[in-house]
């Protein structure tokens, strides 16, 4: 037997999200020591890559969450090359309860433009003359209780 009444979710209107835009807000790229690269390849680089996320409410229902990229690639000669980019993205959220705002600001949001922003990495480490920098997937969920969990053992230690 139908049900002819429309379902309405018990705890109210469904979350809605839209993805408004992508942008880089910051990038650098340099390569201070092509005068040594000239004579080879060298040793393999040690690359050293740090993420971190931010997010910032811009306007009602308007919120900007951004991955802020940083790749060091060192061999015995040197600097190889410094990258640094920080890409974002504006998102309306709807509905959203307050207590899945930050999680889903710092985990979901990242996650939908980390695609993007391996491409840039890719291609601009490409561009400048190196073999593309191949991100893999970031646990970016895992990165969100990693901060929760340094943030409380902060908070239980003395000053």
């Amino acid at each position: 037997m139908a049900d002819n009444a429309q379902s309405k979710p018990a705890d109210g209107p469904v979350a809605q999200v839209n993805i408004i835009s992508q942008f880089i807000r910051d990038l650098s790229f340099e390569n201070p020591n092509i005068n040594k690269l000239l004579d080879g390849p060298g040793d393999n680089p040690n690359l050293k890559v740090e993420v971190n996320v931010n997010a910032e409410k811009m306007r009602p229902e308007l919120f900007q969450s951004s991955i802020d990229f940083k790749a060091h690639a060192a061999n015995k000669d040197g600097t190889i090359y410094i990258l640094e980019c920080v890409y974002g993205g504006l998102f309306r959220l709807q509905n959203v309860p307050d207590q899945a705002l930050e999680p889903f600001l710092l985990i979901n949001c990242p996650t939908l433009l980390f695609p993007f922003l391996r491409r840039v990495v890719a291609d601009i480490t490409r561009e400048g003359g190196f073999p593309p920098l191949m991100l893999d997937p970031i646990d970016f969920g895992g990165l969100y209780m990693r901060r929760q969990q340094e943030l409380a053992a902060a908070a239980g230690k003395p000053s």
